[in-house]
């Protein structure tokens, strides 16, 4: 069972989010299945076909809107003044490259979840506008003509899990996205495989570059396709930064524009790298006071206006998809119902906030929202 403090966040999450629906007033008692339910045998709160169509509804808005748009591009000369459409044929929406491919991440993860939602035309006719062979070939294209740095490693990690999610889609038109998808995804793989072994050091910033969250999104992919030669230097690179890391000091986190967690994404990969007795004596000397009261409070968003002090929504659902993911690696029954009550704390602070009004955290925060609420299966 949850706490008592966080059975009562959860409430107040699941009141919210009904209202967000429309689907009661103020005067009207709450209905019991609003966009989120609560599972006490998992201790989470779970996605319901109300959620998803609320965060499919935010993407749907911003897959295919051009402006206003950060291409965030190295100029060789006039000739690369173009349209966002022209440079991105796939992926222009959504303010950014790597906001617009985890939109389509989303939109594919909920048609697998929800094969029968009521956007699910809508969705379709996105996915397909989006991810024709012509148009990936254009994204193709203008890697050749970037630096070696451009989006790396954070876009490359969500675009290896669009293709993952694709991979794993039962359904013909997964397929036929995924083989559309394929030259991008090649190109993205063998980066990783050539960058890895030439960065030395991990980079533990809060936001894109952060050498964890990249790793541990890749892996995922690899994972997922039998690719042993990624899997394989993706787990040889987490080892060789990471294994020897003791007392992460979690207590100067969150710095003013992290939406990821240095230490906890650090965890979330080890979870994965590590078998799990190894993995726990690890973490007890890399987070030992992760359990104790208090260590790990939700952080506070200030102005959701702001672009940057937005971001800390994000590190709340990041945190909270890091937390599951640890927990399902342990075995301690006590540091699990620990760590899931965590997460549905983060949780609680920032799923009422993802809507559309601030488009600058409309644009990528139900994606956070929608993968925070998926890793507890």
């Amino acid at each position: 069972m949850f706490s008592p403090s966080v059975t009562a966040r959860i409430t107040i999450v699941l009141a919210l989010a009904l209202g967000a629906a429309g689907g009661c007033s103020k005067e009207e008692e709450p209905e019991p299945m609003p966009m989120y339910s609560v599972d006490e045998s998992r201790q989470t709160l779970v996605l319901n076909e109300a959620g998803a169509s609320h965060f499919a509804r935010i993407a749907l808005d911003c897959i295919h809107r051009e402006y206003p748009n950060k291409l965030n591009q190295t100029l060789e000369s006039a000739e690369f003044l173009k349209e966002p459409s022209e440079l991105h044929p796939a992926f222009y929406g959504c303010f950014d490259w790597h906001s617009s491919v985890h939109g389509h991440w989303m939109l594919v993860k909920l048609l697998t979840l929800f094969p029968e939602m009521p956007e699910r035309d809508e969705i379709v006719a996105g996915l397909e506008r989006s991810l024709t062979a012509d148009n990936i070939l254009g994204e193709v294209a203008y890697f050749a003509h970037e630096s070696g740095s451009w989006e790396r490693t954070y876009g490359w990690a969500w675009l290896l899990q669009l293709a993952a999610e694709l991979g794993e889609w039962e359904d013909p038109l997964g397929r036929e996205l995924a083989a559309s998808l394929a030259p991008v995804t090649a190109l993205i793989r063998d980066k990783y495989i050539d960058f890895l072994p030439r960065q030395y050091y991990p980079v533990r910033t809060g936001v894109h570059p952060n050498t964890a969250f990249g790793i541990a999104f890749a892996l995922d992919y690899a994972r997922s396709v039998a690719d042993d030669e990624l899997a394989a230097a993706l787990t040889e690179a987490a080892l060789r930064y990471y294994s020897d890391d003791q007392a992460c000091p979690l207590s100067w986190e969150p710095s003013g524009e992290d939406f990821l967690s240095p230490c906890l994404e650090e965890a979330a990969l080890m979870a994965r790298v590590l078998p799990q007795d190894d993995f726990a004596d690890w973490l007890d000397d890399f987070l030992p006071d992760l359990g104790s009261s208090g260590t790990l409070a939700p952080a506070s968003v200030s102005d959701r206006t702001d672009g940057k002090i937005v971001h800390l929504d994000g590190l709340n659902l990041s945190r909270a998809w890091d937390l599951y993911i640890v927990a399902n690696h342990l075995r301690d029954e006590e540091m699990i119902k620990v760590f899931r009550q965590l997460a549905a704390e983060h949780l609680s602070a920032s799923l009422p906030h993802v809507a559309s009004e601030h488009y600058e955290g409309s644009h990528w925060l139900a994606s956070f929202a929608v993968y925070a609420l998926t890793r507890n299966r």
